[in-house]
């Protein structure tokens, strides 16, 4: 797992994270534009599962209870209990429990 961390990243309790995560709350450079933000906090809130070779980008949070599948790139906000999945990373499944 690599966390880079220039702002802030929020974990919360009985996250699990699998192999070769990427968790980046920067992109490193500026991109010369009125609206663009080089660094933006993550939250990653309780009880989340984050699958195999996951990306999760900055000014990202992931809802209570999700899943994030394998391979999947986050760019934007995942609400709580649901799967997610893709590149971009969307939602596939929502009310989902899982143990």
């Amino acid at each position: 797992m690599t966390v880079d961390c220039f702002e802030s990243i929020s974990i919360g309790k009985g996250v699990i994270i699998s192999k070769n995560v990427t968790i980046r709350d920067s992109d490193n450079h500026n991109i010369l534009s009125s609206d663009f933000e080089k660094t933006k906090p993550i939250v990653i809130k309780d009880h989340v599962w984050i699958g195999m070779n996951v990306t999760i980008l900055k000014g990202v949070t992931i809802g209570e209870g999700s899943v994030i599948a394998a391979g999947s790139i986050v760019t934007k906000d995942i609400p709580e209990h649901c799967l997610a999945a893709g590149v971009p990373c969307r939602v596939k499944k929502n009310n989902i429990i899982w143990e």
